[in-house]
């Protein structure tokens, strides 16, 4: 019977254990070469992911998509700090540059920023009327006071046209709808070039 390394052990309970106690001696002097000289770095660095991420960590929820944006935003924004900071091959300066990019795109995704943006346009008034069944209740209505839409309109001039082709002929004569519309297209477009950006280069974002 061949044992550890090649030598032959047979029934000799003292060479085994003797090729046994080598062997986990070789493991052990590998394990120090390539990573237990370093575990004290290991230590360290990971006292200081606790440390930056703990915030984060600390205010996240599993109900809303929100949560899943912050932690995306969170390591993005760190990941292009260092790889920027680093520049440690030639593309590394647009590998941050484009981590960044993605990063104001998730800011802009969560904060529902292009899906709101047209109401920067428009002058509204906001009551409160009584719902007549229900005393203890109020019903919200939204009166709009005057629009500026055609300012907005001017900022997107192809997202206008792609939306007011797709529009029924009715709707075509409210700006509001179109506005809407255009607001939903813009908020899709962000959510799609985050993704394709991360698709097409997540990958080289190593250092």
């Amino acid at each position: 019977m061949r044992g550890i390394c090649g030598y032959r052990t047979g029934s000799n309970p003292v060479l085994t254990t003797i090729l046994i106690f080598m062997g986990m001696l070789r493991k052990i002097k590998y394990w120090f070469e390539y990573e237990g000289r370093y575990l004290h770095k290991d230590f360290i660095k990971g006292v200081k992911n606790l440390w930056k991420w703990f915030p984060t960590i600390w205010k996240d929820r599993e109900h809303d998509y929100h949560f899943i944006l912050v932690l995306l935003e969170k390591k993005l924004n760190f990941q292009s700090k260092y790889i920027g900071y680093k520049n440690r091959h030639s593309e590394a300066t647009r590998d941050s540059e484009r981590m960044m990019t993605c990063v104001r795109l998730i800011q802009k995704i969560k904060e529902d920023y292009y899906n709101t943006e047209y109401v920067d346009y428009q002058k509204s008034e906001f009551h409160f009327d009584p719902i007549p069944d229900r005393p203890t209740h109020k019903q919200l209505r939204i009166e709009e006071i005057s629009d500026n839409f055609d300012d907005y309109f001017k900022i997107y001039p192809r997202i206008y046209k792609k939306v007011f082709n797709e529009l029924d002929v009715d709707q075509r004569n409210s700006k509001r709808i179109i506005a809407i519309r255009m607001s939903w297209e813009n908020h899709n477009r962000a959510k799609k070039l985050l993704f394709k950006m991360m698709e097409n280069h997540i990958e080289s974002w190593w250092d």
